[in-house]
């Protein structure tokens, strides 16, 4: 079975060199916006090399998450002695097999592409962790269509459910199957991308769907119910920060390790500042400002190092789709993380922010 698109090609590379460079400021950004650009920005832990100057790294930009928005909004790679790009993905699975290929340097994707990527002997590794900061709101739902007469899990049996398949959505529809003593032989499961899943599901083609935000409250909006929401004990509440080995030693390790506490500095400013996190949202999602304000409460995170406790949740989770036969290879987590923040590090405790 393929877990996900195939592997990126020039596609990639093309996609992140026409994107703006971090360093320069967004013409569209508001001038409240440019006078509210942090101040200190810059890694805690690291030295700039004049070796740097030669370094060009790609940020993989998850679906719209904000990242490349709030860059040119904070100014978080103005003063950075590298060049910094971004590629934009539709979701986790291809941004795994473009960090795996080295197509970008950096990115963020949930619970799930880890364990598919890695079944697949992709070349990457898990450098951090997003925790989510509002546990009790969820990032992402299982829903069904306006006037549905499901109403619990079990009345899925039989049903077409559509999924962006190895997605952090394939975990939480599989352990909700699970709980309700279903496993995926007893639906349809419909692998669609994000974009094809919200066709399939507005047309009435799929029984439910297993979608994040914002496509979630978009269809609430529309008439859809939530049947399940994101939330323990049948989802995680973290996203996972990936990234080639090729970054990890040699020379390039204490720039990459510079560029990731900039990337995660400039999320723990948009926490604190919800509002223009919202502006960044809309803009990266084309959507309203205020459908991105319903939003940004479940999108607020902080940045870690891998926990124990991460990698037992991962390793949990990937002995789920491995016993679910989701996945063909079982995968060791602990033998896929690697730490590259200084211990005890934590995003929101950035200066500046």
């Amino acid at each position: 079975m393929r877990l996900g698109p195939p592997r990126l090609t020039a596609a990639v590379a093309l996609l992140a060199a026409a994107s703006a460079l971090a360093a320069c400021s967004s013409s569209s950004a508001s001038s409240s916006a440019s006078s509210a650009k942090l101040t200190g920005f810059g890694g805690s832990s690291t030295t700039p090399h004049p070796e740097w100057s030669k370094y060009t790294f790609a940020i993989g930009d998850n679906g719209g998450d904000g990242t490349q928005a709030l860059a040119q909004i904070t100014g978080a790679f103005a003063s950075a002695p590298y060049k910094v790009t971004f590629a934009r993905f539709t979701y986790g699975p291809p941004l795994i097999q473009a960090a795996a290929s080295g197509d970008i340097d950096l990115g963020s994707v949930g619970d799930v592409p880890p364990i598919t990527g890695a079944a697949q002997e992709y070349g990457f590794s898990v450098v951090g962790v997003a925790h989510y900061i509002n546990t009790t709101v969820p990032e992402e739902d299982i829903i069904v269509p306006k006037g549905s007469s499901i109403r619990t899990v079990a009345e899925l049996r039989g049903k077409k459910i559509a999924v962006p398949q190895g997605s952090s959505a394939h975990g939480l529809l599989l352990l909700a199957l699970e709980h309700a003593g279903l496993t995926p032989s007893d639906v349809q499961l419909d692998f669609l991308s994000p974009a094809a899943g919200a066709t399939a599901f507005a047309s009435g083609k799929v029984d439910a769907w297993a979608i994040w935000n914002p496509q979630v409250p978009l269809a609430v909006q529309q008439g859809a119910r939530i049947l399940v929401k994101g939330l323990p004990p049948v989802d995680q509440l973290s996203n996972y920060y990936v990234a080639p080995d090729r970054d990890l030693t040699g020379p390039r390790r204490a720039a990459f390790i510079d560029l990731f506490e900039r990337l995660a500095a400039e999320f723990a400013w948009a926490d604190k500042h919800p509002d223009q996190y919202a502006r960044a949202l809309a803009q990266e999602d084309t959507i309203s400002v205020a459908d991105a304000q319903a939003i940004v409460p479940s999108d607020e995170f902080w940045v870690a190092p891998v926990a124990a406790s991460d990698v037992q949740a991962e390793q949990a989770l990937a002995d789920a789709f491995l016993q679910a036969g989701q996945i063909k290879k079982a995968v060791n987590i602990a033998g896929i993380s690697q730490n590259v923040l200084p211990a005890g590090y934590d995003s929101m405790q950035t200066p500046g922010t």
